[in-house]
């Protein structure tokens, strides 16, 4: 009983982790560019859904807040490419790495300025008490985080094999130059693909702030999303999403059946092994570019 709870609770963890991991690989995919600030879109999402939702803010009903938080983001996201990225097109990946890592210390000041330092709980309805099923006690919010995360893959899934713009995403990302002579708006379409991340994000910072308090801090979740996309495949979004179920899954274990502290290298571990063994990634999708 005590495996079923430490892997509900670790999948449920695991969940934000692959869609921040999800949002680096849209957008390496579509522009081959690292976001180092996707951690931080994450936490901005999560704090603009508790500034419109909360009673001590704005008071905006819950499920009213969440399309205009999505709208915000997405309209961050591809400012921040149409504005910033565009602007240093050309140079090299150190500089665009760069750029996001500041970008990222800019998003963690701003929302210290504003909504402060300390820990804050988002009101948010998907936190609504405990299932007993036996002597194992499931959080509701756990299983709703597994249950949305279902929807928006599955969402996603359709959105890339269905939609004329899901599919002038993947030739985008298959061969830019390629895209661009067979009359797809190559520029739009990557400023599309880090909306989408944005908007990603959002969800997956709503879903974090649903489970406990937050600050502004809970940005450097980027890093183990990170990890969590170069152990999946970096270039897989099944593989982001894969990825970050695994190291969300190791946590739990790792601090429940080893030493104190092996829960937080754990994942660092695995990505040295993954790194040595299997440079690629566990889920790579390997193949000849193709538009």
């Amino acid at each position: 009983m005590d495996v079923l709870q430490l892997l509900i609770s670790g999948l449920a963890n695991g969940c934000v982790y692959g869609l921040v991991a999800l949002g680096f690989v849209l957008i390496y995919k579509a522009t081959e560019a690292v976001n180092f600030a996707q951690g931080d879109f994450m936490m901005l999402g999560a704090f603009m859904t508790l500034g419109l939702v909360n009673p001590e803010y704005a008071g905006i009903p819950f499920w009213l807040a969440l399309p205009l938080v999505f709208i915000i983001m997405g309209v961050l996201g591809y400012l921040l490419d149409l504005v910033v990225l565009r602007a240093v097109f050309g140079q090299s990946q150190t500089s665009v790495i760069i750029l996001t890592i500041a970008l990222g210390f800019v998003i963690r000041f701003a929302v210290g300025a504003i909504w402060g330092h300390e820990p804050q709980s988002l009101r948010s309805p998907l936190a609504f008490g405990d299932i007993r099923l036996g002597g194992v006690v499931l959080g509701v919010v756990d299983l709703a985080v597994i249950l949305v995360t279902v929807i928006l893959t599955l969402l996603l899934w359709q959105f890339f094999q269905r939609t004329k713009i899901g599919l002038a995403m993947q030739a985008a990302s298959q061969n830019q130059m390629a895209a661009y002579y067979m009359g797809i708006p190559v520029k739009r379409v990557q400023g599309l693909v880090w909306a989408l991340a944005g908007i990603v994000a959002a969800v997956a910072g709503i879903l974090y702030a649903s489970k406990g308090a937050i600050d502004p801090n809970a940005g450097f979740i980027g890093i183990k999303a990170f990890a969590a996309a170069v152990i999946g495949g970096f270039g897989s979004l099944p593989g982001a999403l894969m990825g970050g179920l695994i190291v969300g899954v190791i946590e739990p274990f790792a601090a429940r059946y080893f030493p104190p502290g092996w829960s937080q290298i754990a994942p660092y571990a695995l990505l040295i092994l993954v790194l040595v063994f299997r440079p690629h990634g566990l889920f790579a999708q390997v193949r000849a570019k193709k538009v």
